[in-house]
């Protein structure tokens, strides 16, 4: 049994070309080689480029910067010009709504989750959530036949819950966004940024993106940005959202640095199906703080209702190479390859002269080592009268 295995190891197994006249099978593996080549050709050198080496370690620095003036008259915060000192909170863009709270002893019997009866119901330290503060250990009572709040130590008066209505900048869907995008690929040593290269001072003052006009423009009003996610600015700017900004950089540089051009995408990034989950918008809360006359601190508190901005950038660069020419060549080399074997496959098995094919195809030569070798010697005398003559010498001995 070793010995046969290692005889099967040891055999040698050449290829054997045989014509078969079998013309189905022909067209069938000619067209296997056109597919091939067509792979080939078209979705790997045209569509995929893959003569080209690839760089998608993008290196990215974004710069934005908002304009816009606005002003507005609310009982809570009176006659106010809003300009991005304001609205703009590094790196997103807001609506405001505004609570005047200040800092003292609270017993508004208002307080969720603080009623007592006496002292003990009150535990020093503990927590009070909805009343955003700590409990002093004391219970307040207007007489002592009824119930009472603790006192906590918190800002007072408590944030109201009420969601807003409108948005507080309703002329804000003409503000503009400027984006300054400088990229780089390091393995090409090729960098380049999503602004005109122009000498024109007033370039920027004037234009605003355009894919086909003012494509390297990179201002943007947030009502165009709302609009192109799919939303609209006044009921987005209500409740808050978060819209995602898209930059893609895929450069051709066997082309030229012009055919390297940012692609912008706009996408809201909170949405849901139904569009009415409770997880829908953004908001979040800030505070300033100050004292009075009298040395009391105070503080105005901001629940901020708006829009947050996430700019996102991608991209690839390509450049001719010899190294991925010759690997996606070989590799369709050897795809083609393939088309051989499932002919050979068709022609073993499928095809109604398989049998004879099959004691073609499949030949065992046997090579037997013979003991007595016949080997001829020729000895060349030369005469002066009947010129060069050639003696031939059986040799039998040898074995």
């Amino acid at each position: 049994m070793a010995t046969v295995a290692i005889n099967s190891l040891l055999n040698y197994k050449t290829e054997k070309y045989i014509d078969t006249k079998n013309k189905a099978v022909g067209v069938l593996h000619r067209l296997f080689q056109l597919s091939v080549i067509g792979y080939i050709i078209g979705w790997v050198f045209i569509v995929k480029q893959g003569y080209q080496e690839i760089d998608d370690a993008i290196q990215s620095s974004v710069i934005t910067k908002v304009k816009g003036t606005a002003v507005t008259n609310t009982s809570e915060s009176g006659l106010l010009v809003w300009g991005p000192e304001e609205y703009v909170i590094p790196p997103q863009v807001r609506t405001l709504l505004i609570f005047q709270t200040r800092l003292k002893p609270c017993t508004s019997h208002k307080v969720l989750n603080a009623h007592c009866c006496v002292d003990e119901d009150c535990k020093k330290g503990k927590m009070v959530e909805s009343g955003h503060g700590v409990m002093s250990g004391k219970c307040i009572r207007n007489n002592e036949n009824s119930n009472g709040t603790c006192e906590i130590f918190g800002w007072c008066p408590t944030e109201k819950n009420i969601k807003p209505q409108k948005p507080l900048l309703k002329n804000a869907d003409k503000f503009t966004i400027y984006i300054k995008n400088f990229i780089q690929f390091p393995k090409f040593s090729f960098s380049k940024s999503n602004i005109l290269e122009t000498t024109d001072q007033s370039y920027l003052k004037k234009c605003r993106y355009d894919e086909k006009q003012y494509p390297y423009c990179p201002i943007f009003r947030l009502g165009d940005i709302t609009r192109r996610a799919g939303c609209n600015f006044q009921d987005m700017a209500t409740l808050g959202g978060a819209i995602g900004i898209v930059i893609q950089w895929n450069c051709d540089l066997d082309k030229g640095t012009s055919h390297c051009n940012p692609e912008y995408q706009f996408t809201r990034l909170d949405a849901t199906v139904s569009n009415k989950s409770i997880a829908t918008g953004f908001n979040f809360r800030h505070a300033r703080y100050f004292k009075n006359a009298a040395g009391e601190s105070y503080r105005s508190l901001y629940k901020v209702y708006g829009i947050r901005f996430h700019i996102l950038v991608y991209g690839k660069a390509g450049k001719f190479a010899i190294v991925p020419l010759v690997v996606n060549i070989g590799s369709g080399l050897a795809v083609m390859g393939a088309g051989t074997f499932f002919c050979d496959i068709v022609l073993l098995y499928l095809t109604t002269g398989k049998k004879s094919y099959k004691d073609q195809k499949f030949e065992v030569l046997k090579y037997e080592k013979q003991h007595t070798v016949q080997m001829y010697t020729f000895l060349r005398f030369f005469s002066i009268l009947k010129g060069p003559q050639y003696v031939c010498i059986e040799n039998n001995e040898l074995g």
